[in-house]
């Protein structure tokens, strides 16, 4: 049976699958990333973990994969094949897209960003599926963003486009990792409301979860400390709203798994903010954690394509 490889390489921990013409996953898989054993044995474990999968569609599908796709958290190349910079896996310019090739006996290979992927797969088969604009915005450890037009996602000049968790929206306030003071990440990741919530209640162990639970329960500190994550998400958005004009915005993240806590006052407050803007529907993502994986597999699949139509070309 034809089938691409699809992998989602992340900071602890990678999903793979193999995926069939029509999106159906035929074999699922997950295995530790073992960044802890440092960056060549991360590039080791991608593909090891790539070669077995492609010996495990020969041995149960018939036949080899007739591409690969895999999604890197970082900076990516996509045109280039490369892994520029991975904080979370030590990884700087790796040639990810040439060894896989190598490793998996030549096949196209597709390299993509882990965000971007996800929300191909939000944007064509999730949640944001019939949009021909569309925002996704992962709410976890940071905020990320992909933006999608006609079916595609935009990646940028360099690589770094959708960065909505880079957007000011607290000028003078929190310092960022990235060097900027007031990032939105700063204040409406489920990192930041699990920071402020512990400290509001002076247990270190206390989360976004934890949070969300005290909101839906009436508590007034915790009411506090979710709507300023709500009112700094708000001020994001619109700013994307503003120069993008999404038709919908889908929200993922392990801050979303709160549902209408969280979706219904930051609709309320995008709906206050604009003016001239027209609202966007914002949605809650539908794939979950395997967003990555399967926006992979539509990476190899398009990549397919493109190859086949330059085959036919004349």
């Amino acid at each position: 049976m034809r089938h691409v490889i699809a992998l989602d390489v992340g900071g602890t921990g990678m999903k793979a699958a193999l995926v069939g013409a029509d999106g159906e996953l035929l074999h699922q898989a997950r295995r530790p990333t073992g960044r802890e054993r440092g960056p060549d044995a991360v590039a080791d474990a991608v593909l090891g973990f790539a070669a077995d999968l492609r010996a495990h569609g020969e041995q149960h599908l018939g036949e080899s994969a007739s591409a690969a796709g895999v999604a890197v958290p970082g900076i990516v190349d996509e045109r280039d094949g490369i892994a520029a910079y991975s904080a979370n896996l030590g990884w700087r310019d790796l040639p990810l897209r040439d060894l896989l090739a190598q490793r998996l006996g030549g096949i196209p290979v597709a390299l993509g960003h882990d965000v971007r992927a996800g929300g191909l797969a939000e944007g064509r088969i999730g949640a944001g599926r019939g949009a021909d604009r569309f925002l996704f915005v992962p709410l976890g450890t940071g905020i990320a963003g992909a933006i999608g037009i006609d079916g595609r996602v935009e990646s940028g000049a360099h690589g770094c486009a959708g960065e909505i968790g880079h957007v000011v929206v607290r000028p003078r306030g929190a310092p960022c990792p990235c060097g900027q003071h007031g990032c939105l990440e700063r204040y409406a990741s489920a990192a930041a409301v699990s920071e402020a919530w512990a400290a509001a209640t002076g247990d270190p162990d206390a989360d976004a979860a934890d949070c969300a639970k005290s909101v839906a329960s009436g508590d007034p500190n915790a009411v506090r400390v979710w709507q300023e994550a709500v009112d700094a998400l708000a001020d994001g958005l619109v700013t994307a709203l503003t120069l993008l004009d999404p038709r919908t915005i889908v929200i993922g993240g392990g801050l979303a798994e709160a549902g209408e806590t969280l979706f219904t006052p930051l609709r309320d407050a995008v709906r206050q903010r604009i003016t001239f803007q027209k609202p966007p529907e914002i949605v809650p993502a539908a794939l979950g954690d395997t967003a990555g994986c399967l926006g992979a597999g539509l990476l190899a699949w398009d990549l397919l394509d493109t190859t086949n139509g330059k085959e036919e070309t004349p």
